[in-house]
């Protein structure tokens, strides 16, 4: 399910409000005077804890991004193959020319009104695929009378399966999630970092509650954000179909000249 702003808040809400229950449950079942002298001993472990934990959260993060990144750029080389092919077309038989060039088109509106839309359910638009096995049966169909159409159709057929190759990979890469063992290493890695600052002995519960608060607020922040990026085609922050919509832009501009 695609994450909203407002779930995301939710979510943070509830382990900040979690977090804080557990330390007043804490407080008054064992008093911070009974707790101060095993200070020393819970202080090294909660540094060994949370320096574990800040290393697990930076890698998953840093893996999350970059596989968005790489969604992001396989789109980008999608839509440029895209427009090569709307160029190379030019150079064709006038019948094989506007039937491919019309495919193209085509194929760049279905990206951005439906695939897009589809992808963030978790699905594919059934006329991308159509369009496609279409654009394969128009370049098979074309009968080259020149060599320099002969290198054209070459260029074109390369560029249609890149084009290909990279649906293919922007299908599987809008499937791909975090494996539910690593968002249980997670989850419970950041219920034991923020239970174990709760089991320091501070006097000044004041500080102590600030202490909490701010310490599940930065791992709840940072579980929103890595579910935020986890999914490169659905949620808050995904990979739009811009460069689909400046592939459209730039096959206009052509067509006018």
């Amino acid at each position: 399910m695609a994450q909203t702003v407002t779930g995301s808040v939710v979510v943070i809400i509830v382990c900040i409000t979690a977090a804080l229950g557990f330390l007043f449950g804490i407080r008054r079942l064992w008093v911070p005077s009974a707790r101060r002298v095993h200070n020393d001993a819970i202080g090294p472990n909660v540094s060994v804890i949370g320096t574990t934990y800040a290393v697990i959260i930076a890698f998953m993060l840093s893996g999350v991004w970059t596989d968005m990144q790489a969604a992001r750029l396989n789109t980008e080389q999608e839509a440029n193959s895209l427009v090569n092919i709307y160029r190379f077309a030019e150079e064709l038989p006038a019948q094989s020319r506007a039937e491919i060039q019309k495919l193209v088109q085509d194929y760049a509106q279905v990206m951005v009104s439906r695939e897009w839309p589809a992808m963030a359910r978790d699905d594919s638009s059934a006329a991308g695929h159509a369009i496609m096995r279409g654009l394969w049966h128009a370049m098979a169909s074309v009968a080259p009378r020149t060599s320099t159409e002969q290198q054209v159709m070459d260029h074109s057929l390369s560029e249609l399966s890149t084009m290909t190759e990279h649906r293919r990979i922007r299908l599987l890469q809008s499937r791909k999630r975090l494996p539910a063992i690593l968002w249980a290493v997670l989850i419970v890695g950041g219920i034991v970092t923020v239970g174990s600052t709760c089991l320091f002995g501070i006097e000044d519960f004041k500080l102590h509650i600030v202490q909490v608060f701010e310490i599940s607020f930065l791992i709840s922040l940072m579980l929103v954000a890595i579910a935020a990026i986890d999914r490169p085609f659905q949620g808050q922050v995904h990979v739009s179909p811009d460069a689909f919509q400046y592939a459209i832009e730039t096959m206009n501009h052509d067509s006018l000249q």
